[in-house]
């Protein structure tokens, strides 16, 4: 697996950038256009690099300057079916499928952490389905009302912007999570407070025994566990870019059904239904925010030498193949048994 990198250098930069591009064995399909760039004027570059480097790479390529005064556009293909793309993997320590590009992870917090009208929207029809599945007592629309809810993103921001010294990113996240949360509150809160006064809703359809949905204003310890279990997956899927692991973390987490049955205990004033989904919604939240630090600041610190060295395990238990070759190197070719650091010296 590959990354495509195009580049735009001002002549200045150019011959070091092209230096840094050609001296590595894990990059191929360097080209140089001179002129290229019309505005602003410059150089373009491009190369393909082995995704477990691509990291390491863009770090030399911002310390030459390039980040300020030129640009980095990261491209992952949809397939790269050439044998050097096999033989740049088989040279680079550790396995694509583990490798975290830091740069992208830190996009990805920045962008989770915007205020848009979709991301409220989904959260207010996210939390109205979550009153709706508590005055059913549904399960199913329980877990409907999880897989709708965006909140995770903006918890993953958080703890990415904490791990990565970003203050204002951490700072941004967690405002948009509690004024997110208190207008979809506010909103579903009035809707009840209207079914209530149409009598669609009586205060019997909140308090009266809900089997398949008590559990969730009554938190306890395992809504801790399930929270620092969700969060430490949901942050591991999203920088290694495993997104379809994500349903998974959205239908484990009671964020979104606590705050649906928060806006309907406010609507009736039942302080015990209130205080119990305050808890769970603040026990899941911060959960989340706990493991998913700690995991990337684990994935920060030591990522690298622990996913090259379980593969030198892996290749030595011959994992996948019979004749005890690596999984992904091709003909002729092994891994390296280099450990690596961040910026691949």
């Amino acid at each position: 697996m590959i990354v495509h990198l195009r580049l735009t250098a001002p002549a200045d930069l150019t011959d070091s950038v092209r230096e840094t591009l050609c001296a590595k064995e894990w990059i191929t399909n360097v080209t140089l256009q001179r002129d290229a760039v019309l505005d602003p004027p410059g150089d373009l570059l491009e190369c393909d690099v082995a995704r477990e480097k691509a990291g390491a790479l863009i770090d030399k390529l911002e310390r030459c300057g390039l980040k300020e005064r030129g640009s980095i556009l990261v491209v992952e293909p949809s397939g790269a079916p050439f044998d050097r793309a096999e033989e740049l993997e088989a040279v680079a320590a550790g396995h694509p499928d583990d490798a975290v590009i830091w740069e992208q992870v830190a996009a990805d917090a920045e962008s989770g952490a915007d205020p848009t009208v979709s991301y409220h929207l989904f959260l207010v029809l996210a939390v109205a389905l979550g009153a709706v599945a508590v005055l059913t007592d549904s399960a199913v629309l329980v877990v409907g009302a999880m897989v709708v809810g965006p909140d995770f993103a903006v918890v993953a921001s958080a703890s990415a912007g904490i791990v990565l010294g970003r203050w204002r990113l951490v700072r941004r996240s967690l405002q948009l999570l509690v004024l997110s949360f208190v207008l979809a509150i506010a909103v579903v809160g009035l809707l009840c407070v209207l079914g209530r006064l149409t009598g669609m809703i009586d205060v019997a359809d909140v308090t009266g025994p809900r089997p398949n949905t008590g559990f969730i204003w009554r938190p306890d310890q395992w809504s801790l566990v399930v929270a620092l279990i969700a969060g430490s997956v949901g942050v591991l899927a999203l920088s290694i870019q495993k997104t379809s692991t994500m349903v998974g973390v959205f239908i484990s987490v009671t964020t979104v059904p606590a705050a649906g049955n928060l806006a309907l205990g406010m609507a009736f004033l039942e302080v015990g239904e209130i205080l119990g989904s305050l808890a769970q919604l603040g026990i899941n939240l911060a959960g989340m925010l706990v493991a998913g630090t700690l995991v990337l600041a684990f994935q920060r610190a030591w990522w690298i030498p622990v996913t090259a060295g379980a593969e030198r395990v892996f290749r030595a238990l011959s994992y996948g193949n019979d004749d005890g070759s690596a999984a992904s190197a091709g003909p002729g070719h092994s891994r390296s048994e280099g450990v690596g650091v961040r910026d691949g010296e």
